[in-house]
C-alpha cells in the first residue's frame, strides 16, 4: 500500500509539473534581473525582443535589500521558473559598504584577514507565484551543520532542477576561512528554505592554488553547460559540460569571454524562438563596469555582440548593472509586471 501511494504522489508530481511548463510558442519577453552597489538591492528590467531592456520601477530597486537580508543588503540575485509553476530567487546575503552606512561598526561580519574580502554565511531564499508577491527565509550555512562555523565565503547562489533526483539543487560558490573559492553543490528541501544535506564540491579546478566562482548550470538538450569564473591570470568565462547537474564536469581550459578586463557572472539565456543561446557576463574590471553579451548556436563558436549600448544590446533606462540573470516570461506576466510598476 504505502509503495502504491509513493508511484501515486509521483505520478500527481510529474502531472503538475507538466501542466505548470510554459511551452516555448507561449513566451514572448525576457526579465532580467540584477543588483547595483548603490542599493544593495533587487532591480527588474523588461525586453520584448531580447536586445532592449527597460528597468521597472523607474530604475529603482523592486525588493529592497535591507527588508530581506540579514547584513541589510543582496548581491548576486538569480531567478528560475520552477517545474511547480512558482518563481525561485536566491541571492547573497552581503552588504560590502554596510560600515559606510552606518549599518554595522567594522568592514566585514568577522576579522578580514582571517576570512577575506567579502565574508559572508548567508544566502536568501525566496518564492513568487506572480513575481510581485514574494516570501523569503535565510539560510546561514554555520547554523544548520556542525563543524561549518569557518566558513569564509558563501556567495553567488544558483538554483537548477535535477530530473534524475526530482529536486531543487542548489549551488553556489564557497571558500573556508581566508582559502580558496570553489563550487559546491546541495539540494534544497522541498520547501525551499533549508538544505538537505551537508554541501559537496561540484567541480574541482584543476590548476592547483587558483579560485573558480560564479556558476552558470544549463541544460541543453541532455548536456548540462558550466560556465564559470576562473581566476587563473585576468579573470574569466570558462566552460565544462557534464551529462548530470552535479557532475562530473569535463575542463576545458578554453576562456569564452572576448574581454581583455576582469569579467564575472556568466549567464546563459535562450533566444525565444531561435537555436541561439546568449552568454552575459559582468565586466567588473573596466569604469564604470558594464555587461558584455556573445551569442552561440553550438556552445562552441561565440560571437561578440559588445557592451551594453556599445552594440545591439541596449538599456533605455539605467547603466551598471551588476551580476544579473535573464528568464523568459510569458505576454500576460510582462505585462502584469510592468503595470504593477508603472
Amino acid at each position: 500500500m504505502r509503495t502504491l501511494v509513493i508511484i501515486l504522489c509521483s505520478l500527481l508530481f510529474s502531472l503538475r509539473s507538466l501542466v505548470a511548463q510554459v511551452a516555448e510558442a507561449d513566451l514572448a519577453a525576457y526579465l532580467l534581473v540584477y543588483f547595483k552597489d548603490e542599493t544593495h538591492s533587487v532591480h527588474f528590467a523588461l525586453s520584448h525582443d531580447g536586445y532592449s531592456f527597460t528597468a521597472l520601477n523607474g530604475g529603482q530597486p523592486v525588493i529592497a535589500g535591507d527588508t530581506i537580508a540579514e547584513q541589510k543588503g543582496i548581491r548576486d540575485p538569480y531567478i528560475m521558473r520552477g517545474r511547480d509553476g512558482v518563481f525561485y530567487m536566491v541571492m547573497t546575503d552581503l552588504h560590502i559598504y554596510a560600515k559606510q552606512r552606518g549599518l554595522r561598526d567594522s568592514e566585514w561580519e568577522r576579522d578580514g584577514a582571517a576570512f577575506g574580502w567579502g565574508n559572508n554565511r548567508g544566502i536568501v531564499l525566496m518564492k513568487s507565484t506572480d513575481l510581485i508577491h514574494w516570501t523569503h527565509s535565510r539560510l546561514r550555512i554555520d547554523q544548520i551543520f556542525d563543524g561549518w562555523d569557518n566558513v569564509g565565503s558563501f556567495w553567488a547562489p544558483q538554483v537548477i532542477y535535477d530530473d534524475a533526483r526530482g529536486k531543487i539543487m542548489l549551488y553556489f560558490t564557497m571558500r573556508f576561512g581566508n582559502g580558496l573559492n570553489q563550487l559546491y553543490y546541495a539540494y534544497l528541501n522541498d520547501s525551499f528554505t533549508g538544505l538537505e544535506a551537508e554541501p559537496q564540491l561540484l567541480f574541482r579546478y584543476p590548476k592547483a592554488n587558483k579560485s573558480y566562482i560564479d556558476g552558470d548550470i544549463t541544460k541543453v538538450n541532455d548536456s548540462y553547460h558550466l560556465f564559470y569564473v576562473a581566476h587563473d591570470g585576468t579573470p574569466g568565462i570558462k566552460q565544462a559540460v557534464s551529462k548530470q547537474p552535479a557532475g562530473p564536469y569535463e575542463y576545458d581550459d578554453r576562456f569564452y569571454d572576448p574581454e581583455k578586463a576582469a569579467c564575472e557572472a556568466p549567464n546563459i539565456w535562450k533566444r525565444i524562438g531561435e537555436k541561439k543561446w546568449v552568454l552575459m557576463y559582468d565586466i567588473y574590471g573596466i569604469s564604470p563596469h558594464n555587461f558584455g553579451f556573445s551569442e552561440t548556436e553550438d556552445f562552441k563558436h561565440f560571437t561578440n555582440l559588445g557592451r551594453f549600448n556599445e552594440g545591439v544590446m541596449k538599456t533605455t533606462n539605467f547603466e551598471s548593472p551588476k551580476h544579473g540573470a535573464v528568464i523568459h516570461l510569458t505576454e500576460e506576466e510582462a505585462t502584469r509586471l510592468a503595470e504593477h510598476w508603472k
